[in-house]
């Protein structure tokens, strides 16, 4: 059951639907269907009807009132143009960075409490009139004393106990789905929430939202694809953040960009390298990447702004995600399906022939389509229907890989339709395999390695004599994991000297190798050709003799 306060939150949603005139979003619930004839009841149906607000006024008006998760709910909305009416997208732009503001004088309380001096101290102007405001935060404009442009960002006062009452919510509601409902199992809600609660709760944390700012400064720095503010440390507090202003022009300001000459094929191609670089050279990626927080600066360079959403990604992860992009570009359905099975992300069981039949069906109609004409709303959803059919889980790590890449394609299509994401996209990959698994990587691997070596190859010889003094001694004991190995044990145990002469050749011809062979142990030359030399050639003696012997 849900509980009394979050059951009162849910009768809550449902009145402001109500009172927003989207009453045919609750009266469509399975529940309440047979009573749909109430609606004709409700005072504001009567009392709106003929002259309400267009549907995407209604619902961006709604979606303020519910609160900052169900704006953000919105933010993602406003880039699928491809899955939305062109009037209902215009309003959910707003929700970008005009949510309505909370008054300046508040910004001003809680920006004092929290640098703990008054702001006249600190800058020669804070403007009250907020320049942004969002779902989290709202953003003021000052100037330093030394006379540096700033933007001043305050959080909303009271999101943190909002945010947890919806999730509270959320949680309630995945758990009771999970319990009842097998797709709900399989697309792993509870965990897809606590992830979600993860990422939001971190996006409340200004400090947080500073050092990913900086991080990403670092990553990019002398790029001409993308321009990180500076972020003033001395003026950073959980609640406020100071970052150096930056003027340029939205991303989904498509005329003015065309006005000052930009090429948008340009900064379509652009958006789709800086992902993937973000992702794949630097595993530190901008999750939150809707229009109204990418800018263009006047020389076409991309410009970023609010931090609060970062992505990372595992070493597995980067790897299994471009060889499957990777597949997928060369149409290698058959590799796909295996890199699924192996991943565990589908049960071992899986007939291999029968998913790639399924996984061709979905991915052959996009191939050679400019994006304009490719839907990956469309696209997902018969992913997902493949998913139900073969069991496929929902990896809740790649919620914000999966987040970021609907805003790409969102922005991508608004910049430039005829973008051709797979051709952009292909080459990248290819060079990111290559220098993972080519020679390069595996020099460069062992260089990283080196220290380590150094340090633990010292205590080979020692590690070598206790085993082998163990062995000798008979009180060498191995664990084994199943029946036939302890078979393996019993037989491994009668063969007595045989074994020990093996065993101990193998170690001495191999001692011998590394002496002979390996700079890092510091021998004299003399020492280390004669010593090693003779310790091969005794153990190959011992290791040929234990062999004969069993």
């Amino acid at each position: 059951m849900i509980p009394v306060r979050e059951s009162l939150r849910v009768m809550n949603i449902a009145w402001v639907l109500m009172r927003h005139g989207l009453d045919e979003f609750v009266l469509a619930a399975h529940l309440f269907r047979p009573v749909r004839f109430v609606r004709f009841l409700s005072p504001f149906y009567w009392r709106d009807h003929g002259r309400r607000p267009s549907y995407g006024v209604r619902i961006r008006r709604a979606l303020e009132d519910l609160g900052p998760i169900y704006v953000k709910l919105g933010q993602i909305l406003s880039t699928r143009r491809d899955l939305l009416p062109d009037d209902i997208a215009d309003e959910l732009v707003k929700l970008q960075d005009k949510v309505p503001p909370f008054p300046g004088k508040q910004a001003r309380a809680i920006a004092e409490a929290a640098l703990e001096r008054p702001l006249e101290a600190l800058f020669d102007d804070f403007d009250e009139t907020p320049l942004a405001s969002a779902s989290i935060a709202q953003v003021h404009t000052a100037r330093l004393k030394d006379g540096r442009d700033v933007v001043v960002k305050v959080l909303r006062p009271g999101i943190d106990r909002v945010i947890a009452r919806d999730i509270a919510l959320m949680h309630t509601i995945a758990r009771l789905a999970t319990r009842y409902s097998s797709e709900a199992r399989r697309l792993r809600l509870v965990e897809v929430v606590h992830e979600y609660e993860r990422t939001i709760f971190d996006e409340l944390d200004l400090m947080r939202e500073a050092a990913n700012a900086a991080q990403l400064r670092r990553n990019f720095a002398g790029s001409d694809m993308l321009y990180v503010p500076e972020v003033y440390w001395d003026y950073c507090r959980t609640q406020v953040m100071v970052s150096e202003r930056i003027y340029g022009t939205p991303a989904d300001e498509i005329d003015v960009l065309k006005a000052k000459g930009i090429s948008l094929e340009m900064l379509g191609e652009r958006g789709v390298e800086i992902f993937f670089t973000q992702v794949f050279r630097d595993n530190f990626f901008h999750a939150d990447m809707h229009p109204g927080n990418i800018f263009v600066a006047d020389n076409g360079q991309y410009i970023g702004v609010d931090f609060g959403i970062m992505g990372t990604l595992t070493t597995e992860d980067k790897r299994y995600l471009a060889e499957n992009l990777l597949a997928f570009f060369h149409r290698d359905y058959r590799k796909v399906a295996e890199l699924h099975v192996e991943s565990g992300w589908v049960p071992g069981d899986t007939r291999v022939d029968e998913f790639e039949s399924a996984i061709r069906s979905v991915c052959e109609p996009i191939w050679e389509r400019p994006i304009s004409e490719i839907s990956f709303g469309h696209f997902l959803l018969r992913l997902f229907q493949t998913a139900r059919r073969f069991d496929m889980e929902v990896q809740p790590q790649l919620v914000l890989l999966q987040k970021t890449l609907l805003n790409i394609e969102g922005m991508g299509r608004q910049l430039y339709p005829e973008l051709d994401l797979w051709k952009t996209a292909k080459p990248f990959l290819e060079k990111w395999v290559q220098d993972q698994v080519g020679p390069l990587a595996f020099l460069r691997r062992v260089k990283d390695a080196l220290p380590q070596i150094s340090e633990d190859l010292p205590e080979v010889p020692r590690l070598a004599y206790q085993t082998l003094r163990q062995l000798h001694d008979g009180k060498l004991t191995v664990d084994w994991q199943s029946a036939q190995l302890t078979e393996l044990q019993d037989s491994l145990r009668d063969a007595g000297n045989a074994t020990r002469r093996t065993i101990a050749g193998a170690a001495l011809t191999v001692s011998g190798v590394l002496l002979v062979g390996l700079p890092v142990v510091h021998l004299p030359e003399d020492l280390a050709q004669w010593g090693g030399g003779g310790a091969a050639a005794v153990g190959l003696l011992l290791l040929l003799s234990g062999l004969l012997r069993r």
